[in-house]
């Protein structure tokens, strides 16, 4: 019985202590002085390290640590998408491949207008309205009314070529 009580004086303290660390915790964050808030944080610290070392090692510590980092993992709970556990592990390094069959790799287009600026590359306006320029300096010769296809490349660049031959220009597009 004795044992009992002793317990349970004892938690009471410990969960009164804790109680009053957050209430210094949260009057420390709220300092708005950098400085300030470090001499705040660095007098509560000094008043932790004058209780018991019994009572901080055991009960003190591990709720302060608990109570603090309790928000961070409600608020990312709150924020992060709510998924199955299993399928998250089962789709884990397939967020790419995914993307990928979600896209188009290779378009059709007819040429509409084609200028050519000084130092060659040309700028190529499409019949849907997109404009695409030339990045590389080779020659690429096109026809108004011209069909040609734009696919993608490596690392986020873009081919355009025709059916009629091999050769291909990388683009990019403007608008």
């Amino acid at each position: 019985m004795r044992l009992t009580l002793m317990a349970a004086a004892l938690m009471l303290v410990s969960v009164q202590a804790n109680a009053s660390i957050e209430q210094q915790l949260t009057q420390c964050a709220a300092t708005a002085d950098k400085l300030d808030r470090l001499i705040c944080y660095d007098k509560l610290a000094e008043s932790v390290k004058g209780v018991t070392p019994a009572l901080a090692s055991t009960q003190v510590a591990p709720a302060t640590v608990a109570t603090v980092a309790a928000p961070t993992a409600v608020a990312l709970a709150a924020t992060a998408p709510q998924a199955p556990a299993a399928n998250t592990v089962d789709d884990f390094g397939m967020e790419a491949k995914r993307v990928q069959e979600n896209t188009v790799d290779k378009i059709y287009l007819e040429v509409q207008s084609i200028t050519e600026d000084p130092y060659g590359a040309i700028k190529v306006t499409f019949t849907n309205g997109q404009v695409w320029k030339q990045t590389d300096g080779r020659k690429f010769n096109l026809k108004q009314g011209e069909k040609v296809y734009i696919e993608k490349a490596a690392l986020g660049s873009f081919l355009m070529g025709t059916d009629e031959r091999n050769a291909k220009a990388r683009v990019k597009r403007l608008n």
